[in-house]
């Protein structure tokens, strides 16, 4: 149809909305917001080392930086920290030396790029779009709601594949139930957006953010090694939370305000056979999935086996404590998500027929590194942003600085981890891009909290939480314009406002219950996940 190739134009909007969309359509793209912001913090650190602006450090903070990170940031015997000019001959040797090494060791960058080898096949051979198929299209009509949900959250890890299959799908289902298609689109969207950190697994998106908060956790203690598992529980808590909240917003509110489904099961009045997301399944579709099955088992089995056997290589039998003796089993599991990723897409696309010789694998591969171009543009203005707010020093006095105010407000730590969440949700309205968001705050706030005792993961949970719930809310979402483009295929006439209005009770209900999950997980000390605790402990002084 060609409904399906033209982009939908969205409709004017007034009031609040239309401000947001204003003004982030005002907004540069954000590797030029990077750039801008470097400018402007050269200026900064100019004016501010001319001032003397400077603050002494307690022990703890040098005990975890250690003598290579006194050096790094010129601390002399004083204990006291300086802002540092990006202007002087030591940074901008800096600058113009070590541009290649500031940008393939920013810590993002090898964590995504390995781990997106693997999910790039995995896509590509098409076992995300036919797990989700299959998860969805048999499910009983009265479960239709929390199963789309469900597989929603889960299919997260398969990126785009969230966004172009499920949704649409949805759509499909709901009508060929007699419900109405918009309530599907709408569950959908908000379980893979509005769920974009809830799942039963760590990701793509774990690695991600989790290779930005290490690049904050080195202004301040370079020997903390975080691990993309550090959130495993709590993004299980927000699926288990989450789901029910899909459930009852869509079958309770959006369905009702939308009415009766009258106009059948084909979009637009029509579809071609050959695009049938509800098609059955074929053999090879099923055999692919079955063996794509017993290749992640095969894979989980063998790192098993390399971390608990003895004298095995992901357990260092040598350390104190569990949590340090399971160090390289955490380090090691972006190259584990890589292989069980490539095995299980493999095997997926041999039974499918959408591999049938390596080239086939190695031309996936590279595609999926394709795909990932904006990412290195972005990923090097983001890595000279984070390097140089290092070398001015400016991010541990900012780090120390924020502490101690927040420390004299005298406010519990777990209401300020929560105002994080609505600032992150605030700003996600205007910079839809999660590793740009991240990549802004965490130099700040990541080492701030960890003066104020808190862990790194908890910070990077506090940011999943409001980056998520608002995703549904603003036009300048990426994936907004196409989700308008699969409503019109039912309902021509809907627009970008309508598709906001629906989408409101999901990213309010989402938002209030993630902070209020957020609130309680700190308050109980929970641990995020395995090896992470909600607590930061400072290496101790002398140690």
């Amino acid at each position: 149809m060609a409904s399906d190739s033209t982009p939908a134009q969205p409709d004017a909007q007034k009031g609040f909305l239309g401000f947001i969309e204003r003004t982030g359509n005002a907004l540069p793209d954000p590797v030029f917001i990077f750039f801008y912001l470097i400018a402007a913090l050269v200026v900064i650190s100019v004016v501010l080392a001319a001032l003397g602006v400077a603050v002494p450090l307690n022990d703890q903070i040098l005990a975890g930086l250690g003598e290579s990170g006194r050096a790094r940031f010129g601390i002399g015997d004083d204990g006291i920290i300086s802002v540092s000019s990006l202007l002087s001959p030591a940074n901008l040797e800096q600058l113009l030396t070590q541009m290649p090494t500031t940008f393939t060791h920013f810590h993002p960058l090898g964590y995504v790029l390995v781990v997106m080898l693997g999910a790039g096949v995995a896509e590509r051979a098409g076992l995300f779009g036919t797990a989700m198929r299959a998860g969805v299209r048999n499910a009983p009509k009265f479960l239709l709601t929390p199963v789309v949900a469900l597989i929603a959250m889960l299919g997260n890890h398969a990126a785009d594949a969230g966004y172009v299959v499920l949704i649409p799908l949805a759509g499909v289902l709901f009508a060929a139930a007699g419900r109405h298609p918009i309530a599907g689109i709408a569950a959908a969207f908000a379980g893979v957006s509005g769920g974009f950190s809830a799942n039963i697994a760590p990701g793509q998106l774990d690695a991600l953010l989790f290779g930005i908060t290490q690049a904050g956790v080195d202004l301040i203690n370079p020997g903390y090694i975080v691990n993309i598992a550090g959130n495993t529980y709590f993004i299980i808590g927000l699926l288990v939370l989450y789901l029910p909240i899909i459930w009852f917003v869509t079958d309770r509110i959006i369905e009702p305000r939308l009415g009766k489904w009258t106009g059948g099961v084909a979009p637009g009045g029509a579809a071609e056979e050959d695009d049938d997301p509800t098609k059955p399944l074929t053999d090879g579709q099923k055999k692919g999935l079955m063996w794509a099955g017993i290749a992640t088992l095969g894979v989980m089995l063998v790192w098993a086996f390399l971390t608990l056997g003895p004298g095995t290589p992901l357990y260092n039998e040598a350390a104190d404590t569990v949590t340090a003796a399971l160090s390289p089993f955490f380090t090691s599991l972006v190259a584990g998500f890589f292989i069980l990723f490539l095995a299980a897409g493999t095997a997926y696309g041999v039974c499918a027929g959408t591999i049938k010789n390596h080239r086939d694998l190695v031309d996936m591969m590279a595609k999926a590194m394709g795909d990932m171009a904006y990412y290195l543009v972005l990923a090097f203005a983001a890595a000279h942003f984070v390097a140089m707010f290092g070398w001015s020093n400016l991010g541990l006095i900012t780090a120390v600085t924020g502490a101690g105010a927040i420390e004299s407000s005298q406010l519990p730590i777990p209401v300020v981890l929560a105002l994080l969440v609505l600032l992150t949700g605030f700003i996600n309205l205007f910079v839809g891009s999660a590793s740009a968001k991240w990549a802004l705050l965490a130099p700040v706030f990541v080492p701030m909290f960890m003066l104020l005792g808190v862990s790194p993961e908890a910070t990077t949970a506090a940011y999943r939480v409001g980056d998520s719930a608002t995703n549904i809310i603003t036009p300048l979402m990426v994936y907004f314009p196409l989700i308008l483009v699969f409503a019109r295929r039912w309902l021509p006439g809907f627009g970008l406002g309508s598709l906001t209005a629906i989408m409101v009770p999901y990213s309010v209900m989402m938002m209030v219950v993630g902070f209020l999950m957020m609130l309680g997980w700190v308050y109980l000390g929970w641990p995020l996940g395995p090896g992470a605790g909600v607590e930061y402990i400072a290496p101790a002084v002398g140690g």
